[in-house]
């Protein structure tokens, strides 16, 4: 198949012209104008501007434009049909434009998604995980002196606390205070937490009463 760029480069030595001469009379680039004798149409900005100059190149030889256009406009398809391949794989050194698009898009879809997942866990995570309880008062296996024992721990607010099944009052941040009476000997405390979906997390403490 002969080439655009092999026509004008033989023109170009048939009339004993230098690359040096035909960049002074085109106004082009000689690198440019190597770079269309040899068809590597990527080293010029863009196809518009290699068209002008291919376009300026024939004119000057006083080759038949229309037919030099042609050849050109097919090699530079042909070129860019093989930009669709891994740059990787044809060696082009080019920044595919059309692949940084889409692997930005990818990286913004996926920090969208991640983002969008975390709300949504955050937001539903009383209807996934069951509400979090300690008890700071009694010690497990401690020994109180009166019957009447006070409770004290934390949960999750906006949950229900029942401390042996009484309820028990929260504050804001979830802390919580119940006293309670139990019978001399060893005793069971169970305080259990129960939020909005039922979701509920139960811990139990056992002491020994003495009088």
């Amino acid at each position: 198949m002969v080439h655009a760029g092999e026509k004008l480069c033989e023109e170009r030595l048939k009339k004993g012209y230098s690359l040096e001469e035909v960049s002074k009379a085109t106004k082009i680039r000689t690198s440019f104008l190597q770079a269309i004798e040899k068809g590597e149409y990527k080293k010029i900005p863009s196809g518009t501007y290699a068209h002008g100059f291919v376009k300026n190149y024939a004119k000057f030889l006083e080759l038949p434009e229309q037919e030099i256009l042609a050849l050109f406009k097919r090699e530079y398809d042909e070129e860019k049909l093989i930009k669709v391949l891994p740059e990787g794989l044809v060696g082009t050194e080019d920044f595919s434009l059309s692949k940084f698009r889409i692997t930005q898009t990818l990286k913004i879809t996926s920090l969208i998604f991640v983002v969008l997942l975390i709300y949504l866990v955050f937001q539903y995570r009383a209807a996934i995980f069951d509400p979090s309880l300690s008890i700071s008062q009694p010690k497990e296996n401690s020994v109180a002196s009166s019957q009447a024992v006070t409770v004290i721990g934390k949960t999750d607010p906006n949950t229900t606390v029942f401390v042996n099944s009484e309820p028990a009052d929260l504050d804001k941040d979830g802390n919580f205070k119940k006293i309670i009476n139990v019978f001399p000997g060893h005793a069971t405390i169970t305080v259990k937490s129960v939020n909005n979906f039922n979701r509920t997390t139960t811990l139990e403490r056992l002491i020994e009463v003495k009088m």
